[in-house]
């Protein structure tokens, strides 16, 4: 009985043994080189490198370095730039296939209806709907080699009462990663609150990244993705000049205009300061509009006019993104004055007063400039300020190319714009306008 009992301890401290020598094997950290080799044959993953989650493309680094739009990703590339990102699957193909061209990656938006719009997700038929076309947007576009990451939606939080939206974009969330593990899922939201932040965090665990379309709350990032409880990447999906939302505003609701050297000089401080800088978990950010785009105005948001000349915001982006200088640097501008005043709106009765505008711009490489003015309506389209660019007004403007004109107000009361461009030879041009209205004598 004795020797039976020392022959079974025997065996099993054998088998104890060779099971701790197992365990021990198994949970040896992998080498730098293995660790890579894995990594490698991914496109695009997640990784935590001790400090914070870093994104990796084929097993490298990669710091994104973009702009949201849809063309001109020649000129993004050469200015630095690595990423583009699209709001949904219009144009995919050629988007991706145009980006691979140049070996830029392409964030992919895949659209999710919003309720501000009108769309019921208490309706589960449209609900379903909605799956299926990205699914189908999934399994059409997962293996192409310039996609970097999914995002579902885009704001789709913004003014939502039922919450119901939450758990559906973690349903298309969950499903993206059953059908494609080699591309992480981020969203966008607008994150105004820390509440919007906990939200998403809460109920739709299976995001990977958050994206934010953040502006003028970028200083309360930090605060908000702390008090949040967000503690995985992110990103900043949407930057750019001070927003029509967010800059003083006149008694009629046009909102105040930044010329294009004071956006300029504000997203050269933006970047450096929130972006270059690489917070913690931070992943990189896209420039918004890389392209032409009415929004509020046909110049907002623009780096690109409709003729595809440059804004002086093309070569800062060369700048930031790549640190090189551009060949040639836009004009400059000073100052507008109408009537003698800087002043950024200002409100007319109507009458047929002949008025004065002059602006102050310089080439900073000596070369000729050229003035072009008009004069346009503020219109509305669907309740906003989204459409297409309005045509200018005629009659009105006594000279078009000199830095100073003369101008009659429209008879018709109305919000209108007074517009300047300054051109040099360099296929640069340079922008500002003042914001006026005419009320009835």
């Amino acid at each position: 009985m004795k020797v039976t009992t020392t022959y079974l301890f025997s065996n099993t401290a054998r088998l104890a043994i060779l099971l701790a020598l197992l365990c021990l094997t198994s949970c040896q950290p992998k080498d730098q080189s293995q660790s890579t080799t894995v990594s490698a044959s991914v496109p695009t993953s997640l990784h935590f490198n001790g400090s914070s989650y870093e994104l990796l493309r084929y097993g490298k680094p990669y710091f994104i370095k973009g702009a949201g739009g849809i063309s001109y990703f020649d000129r993004l590339k050469s200015c630095g730039g690595n990423s583009i990102r699209i709001w949904d699957d219009i144009d995919g193909q050629q988007i991706l296939d145009d980006a691979q061209r140049l070996d830029l990656t392409v964030m992919f938006g895949l659209w999710v209806e919003r309720e501000m719009e009108g769309f019921d997700y208490n309706n589960q038929d449209a609900v379903d709907k909605q799956f299926e076309r990205i699914r189908k947007t999934v399994l059409k576009y997962r293996n192409h080699p310039a996609l970097l990451l999914w995002s579902v939606g885009n704001e789709w939080s913004l003014h939502a009462d039922n919450f119901k939206v939450f758990d559906e974009v973690n349903r298309i969330t969950r499903m993206i990663h059953e059908l494609d593990p080699s591309h992480p899922v981020s969203t966008v939201i607008s994150p105004d609150s820390e509440r919007a932040v906990w939200l998403v965090r809460t109920r739709c665990p299976d995001v990977d990244i958050l994206a934010v379309n953040s502006y003028g709350l970028t200083p309360k990032l930090e605060e908000f993705l702390d008090k949040g409880g967000w503690t995985k990447p992110y990103l900043i999906s949407e930057y750019g000049a001070p927003a029509y939302w967010e800059v003083p505003v006149a008694a009629w609701g046009a909102p105040d205009e930044p010329n294009s050297q004071q956006k300029v000089a504000f997203i050269r401080q933006f970047y450096r300061k929130y972006i270059s800088s690489r917070p913690v978990n931070f992943l990189g950010a896209y420039l918004f509009y890389w392209g032409h785009k009415q929004e509020e105005t046909h110049t907002w948001f623009s780096t690109f006019d409709e003729q595809g000349l440059e804004t002086p915001l093309v070569g800062t982006m060369q700048e930031l993104w790549s640190g090189q200088q551009p060949d040639h640097e836009a004009p400059e501008i000073q100052t507008l004055r109408i009537d003698g005043q800087i002043i950024a709106h200002k409100s007319f009765t109507a009458s047929s007063a002949i008025h004065q505008a002059q602006i102050q711009a310089t080439a900073p490489e000596g070369s000729p400039l050229r003035y072009s003015w008009e004069i346009k309506p503020r219109a509305k389209y669907g309740g906003d300020y989204v459409g297409v660019p309005v045509p200018a007004m005629q009659g009105l403007l006594l000279q078009t190319n000199t830095p100073t004109v003369q101008f009659r107000l429209p008879q018709k009361p109305g919000a209108y714009r007074l517009f300047v461009n300054v051109y040099d030879t360099n296929r640069h041009i340079a922008s500002a306008n003042f914001s006026f209205e005419v009320t009835a004598p």
